[in-house]
């Protein structure tokens, strides 16, 4: 039950940073493109690599803590569905070309940060 309550209240500040930051990434570039949804999902990737190797390589960090920060609140900073409409809009509004810029650099942009994450947690 714990890891449960653990995960609620992980998600439940993820997805508030994740409003906050793309809603100010939204204001500074504007919405032609989903630049908030793809700087969050890379930032997103790049802590997670950096957890994961510091919470499961480097320290003991009970299984509550882990849930937490991984399932929780990264779980909802990250936002994998919001790519998909938003893609899918820009699909369906003839924007091919930057339906494809989006899939392309999301999945370079944050497999690429998870591996950075990955190394900088090494590091430490």
């Amino acid at each position: 039950m714990l890891q449960i309550v653990s995960i609620a209240a992980g998600g439940a500040i993820g997805a508030l940073l994740r409003f906050w930051m793309s809603n100010g990434i939204y204001a500074l570039l504007g919405r032609a493109f989903p630049y908030g949804t793809l700087a969050v999902n890379a930032l997103g990737s790049i802590i997670m690599g950096l957890l994961y190797v510091l919470m499961l390589e480097r320290m003991e960090i009970s299984a509550e803590w882990r849930a937490a920060l991984m399932i929780g609140l990264l779980g909802a900073f990250t936002t994998f569905s919001t790519f998909s409409i938003e893609t899918m809009n820009l699909v369906e509004a003839g924007e091919i070309s930057k339906a494809g810029l989006n899939m392309f650099l999301s999945v370079a942009l944050c497999v690429t940060g998870c591996w950075l994450g990955m190394v900088m947690g090494r590091q430490i």
